[in-house]
């Protein structure tokens, strides 16, 4: 007779051998993968001579990629999304330039082409390489990948090996650079001044939801205390830094052979090399003594001659930017004319886009604003509308405006108009003598969720920052002690607002997605709007003259971001936008629609279907 240990150790054992099992498929698919995707045809062939402007002396712009997935999941973004912003640079007349096509630049005046672009990817993910090297070669583009050399030791399969690292710039479509030796963070402080010391990135991703944007990387500052008293002398801080740099150069060269030669510091636009005096100059002298070049800004792309080779900037597109939105920001940075994608130019046609920029994709209007102001588009021959229903997909981001204006004229001093815009739905009219709001409505308040104090969200804090030290603890003992801390802090009572506290009110993301149904029914004075199949609004307008449907898109103001990223274009996006007329007894007919019908219907539904399929598979196994 088998006992129940017995029994407990057999099915082990078994469950043991199917993990194993699982482990290694899932390495082999992996490593089938990484195989493919760098199994390249072509050579990169660096850019024509003839592309050189010798009377225009521009310099060049520079792209910087956190990573990229076949999903896209903020801050990575997709492989489609990518390639559409290389194929929008690409019909812009981009060519790609290399490190040493930068160095000739800035240290023996040599030229570069019109449109120059130095293309980058940060954090040294195999993902990234995976999903990009096929697009990259497509365009004949050269890209740099930067690492951090202490993962090359870990065991974790999302960061490219130097193995790997060889293959990749075997390709002749890749060159190597570096973020520093590792990912690492100091004088951290969450948003209630709570002082957490240092973490590891495994600890800030925890904690991350809770921090605010008092945090250094470990490079930029003297470590401090909780009172900003450094806690370490010169001497302790020098040493930690030169230990740092001199590890970083160990492991290039036992790795793959060399020092990258390309650097970015994190994090960037301190002014200098780091946000202290003393700890700069420590970092400068390493700088330049291991590198050719330093991205030591963030925010803007363009690169000339007044800029020093050890101080360059970079842009970097977020995952959410549709192709528009990216030569928006290139366009006001270079200074030049940019043409911008229009999609499908028989939709495109049907409008008037007044500001800004649209592109019409499969059931969707991307609508992207001017920096700090607006997009606007008018549909065309639509002055007579009076009496319709208006159903919309947004699917832009929280932050920034989408609206819809009815029975308006071209001048926008009269209409009726809804919007979403930071989370917050508008009802308004304008008769002529300013624009009056019939309803404003929080969404988060419509949606019912659960409103905390800021003695709730702080007490939520507090236990998440104590379960991450406890799962990231040195030694059982220590875990065991967080972990008791947490329970107790999660069992303590925090004042509510009903106690009188006062309301927590959560910042609004930069990146955090949006998506509201919204439907409009306007008949002579009376207007309804439904919002996710819900009453928004139910009441009456003053003004029943006919007049036109437009759209707008707005910035949103400077968002939140633990990064700081400063953004100024908004994309509104208006998907499966369809307008029909409400006569008074026959049926409705359709005055404009971006839903597509039959076969095309039918295979785009086929298409996302199959993708989706797919996604679920990359993302779960």
């Amino acid at each position: 007779m088998i006992s129940a240990d017995e029994e407990y150790t057999a099915k082990k054992n078994r469950n043991k051998k199917k993990r194993v099992i699982l482990q290694m498929a899932i390495l082999v698919v992996i490593a089938t993968v990484f195989y493919l995707a760098l199994f390249t045809v072509g050579k990169y062939k660096p850019y024509e001579p003839t592309a050189i402007n010798m009377a225009q002396d521009k310099g060049f712009i520079a792209l910087s990629y956190f990573g990229v997935d076949r999903v896209g999941q903020q801050p990575l973004i997709s492989e489609d999304r990518l390639a559409e912003h290389l194929a929008a640079l690409r019909k812009q007349g981009y060519v790609t330039i290399t490190q040493k096509d930068i160095k000739d630049f800035y240290e023996a005046g040599k030229p570069l082409p019109a449109r120059a672009l130095f293309l980058m990817f940060e954090d040294g993910r195999r993902d990234t390489a995976i999903f990009s090297t096929s697009q990259i070669e497509k365009y004949n583009y050269k890209a740099t990948m930067a690492t951090y050399p202490e993962n090359f030791a870990k065991r974790d399969t999302k960061f490219l090996k130097p193995r790997e690292l060889k293959s990749l710039v075997d390709t002749s479509f890749w060159e190597l650079g570096t973020n520093g030796y590792r990912l690492s963070f100091i004088n951290v402080f969450d948003r209630y001044n709570n002082y957490l010391g240092e973490l590891t990135p495994l600890e800030y991703a925890m904690i991350s939801p809770y921090l605010g944007r008092r945090y250094n990387h470990y490079l930029m500052d003297y470590i401090r205390d909780e009172h900003g008293v450094p806690k370490e002398s010169y001497e302790m801080m020098k040493a930690r830094l030169d230990y740092d740099y001199q590890k970083l150069s160990d492991d290039y060269r036992e790795g793959i052979g060399s020092v990258p030669q390309l650097y970015v510091l994190m994090h960037a636009n301190t002014g200098s090399f780091g946000n202290n005096d003393r700890v700069s100059a420590v970092n400068e002298k390493w700088i330049k003594e291991l590198f050719g070049m330093n991205f030591n800004r963030e925010g803007y792309a363009l690169n000339d001659r007044k800029s020093s080779i050890y101080d360059l900037t970079r842009m970097q597109p977020q995952a959410y930017w549709y192709p528009n939105h990216l030569l928006m920001r290139i366009k006001y940075d270079i200074n030049e004319d940019i043409v911008f994608n229009r999609g499908d130019e028989g939709r495109y046609s049907l409008w008037n886009v007044e500001e800004g920029a649209a592109e019409f994709q499969p059931e969707k209007i991307i609508l992207t604003s001017l920096p700090e102001k607006r997009g606007q588009m008018y549909l065309k021959n639509s002055e007579e509308f009076k009496n319709i229903n208006v159903s919309v997909l947004l699917t832009g981001n929280k932050l920034g405006a989408q609206k819809i204006y009815l029975r308006a004229d071209q001048k926008l001093s009269r209409f009726i108009s809804v919007s979403i815009t930071n989370n917050v739905v508008y009802v308004s009219e304008n008769t002529g003598s300013g624009a009056k709001d019939l309803l404003t409505l929080n969404l988060d308040r419509f949606d019912g969720k659960t409103q905390l104090s800021v003695a709730e969200d702080k007490q939520k804090a507090e236990v998440r920052e104590l379960e991450a030290f406890a799962k990231y603890a040195d030694s059982t003992e220590m875990a065991k002690q967080y972990f008791a801390q947490s329970k107790e802090k999660e069992a303590a009572a925090a004042a509510t607002i009903e106690q009188g506290e006062k309301e927590y009110i959560p910042n609004i993301s930069v990146h955090e997605k949006g998506k509201r149904l919204v439907t409009i029914e306007l008949k002579d004075n009376n207007l309804q709007v439904i919002i996710d199949g819900r009453e928004a609004f139910s009441g009456t307008v003053t003004d029943i003259a006919a007049g036109s449907v437009a759209l707008e898109s707005a910035w949103g103001g400077y968002g939140w971001s633990q990064r700081n990223l400063a953004d100024d274009v908004y994309d509104g996006v208006f998907e499966r936008l369809v307008i029909k007329e409400i006569p008074s007894e026959s049926q409705e007919k359709i005055l404009y629609s971006d839903k597509l019908s039959g076969f095309e219907a039918f295979r785009y539904q086929v298409k996302k279907t199959w993708n989706s399929v797919i996604n679920w598979f990359i993302v779960h196994l």
